[in-house]
């Protein structure tokens, strides 16, 4: 063969190698993009579900509290009702437990400033913290421990 022709059969080689290889990475570069793309259409999908079930849930939970408010506006009304009946056929008026709410007693307890006696587990004296030989060895049986500094 002549020189000539290897040096064209050689490019017209490279060419060809060099067409697919620009195929094959368009291709592999190509799909990449494809299945990005369809990722974030997935994700806007996913983003339009969720924006609906928070509008729903919105909708649930105002729908729930104009129902609450209402049954409590009822119940007021059903208990003013009752002492207003009671009060008009003559009979003694008594508050029931559930028709209205009672505001809690202070106990005479809480107005006292004595302070509380210490208990038994802790050391006497010592402002509150616990004796570090409660519940030990007794005294006569113990060693001398070294000073702590």
């Amino acid at each position: 063969m002549d020189e000539s022709n290897i040096n064209w059969i050689l490019a017209i080689a490279c060419l060809l190698a060099g067409i697919g290889l620009g195929a094959l990475g368009y291709h592999l570069l190509n799909a990449g993009a494809h299945g990005m793309q369809r990722l974030r259409q997935r994700l806007a999908e996913r983003d339009r579900e969720l924006a609906a079930l928070r509008d729903g849930l919105d909708e649930h939970f105002d729908e729930v509290s104009r129902l609450a408010a209402t049954l409590r506006h009822d119940s007021e009304a059903l208990a003013a009702r009752l002492a207003e009946d009671a009060g008009s056929l003559g009979g003694r008026t008594r508050n029931r437990p559930g028709l209205a709410v009672e505001t809690p007693a202070i106990p005479a307890d809480a107005t006292n400033d004595e302070t509380l006696p210490t208990p038994r587990d802790y050391a006497d004296g010592s402002g509150g913290t616990l004796s570090e030989d409660f519940g030990l060895k007794d005294d006569a049986h113990r060693e001398p421990e070294a000073p702590r500094y």
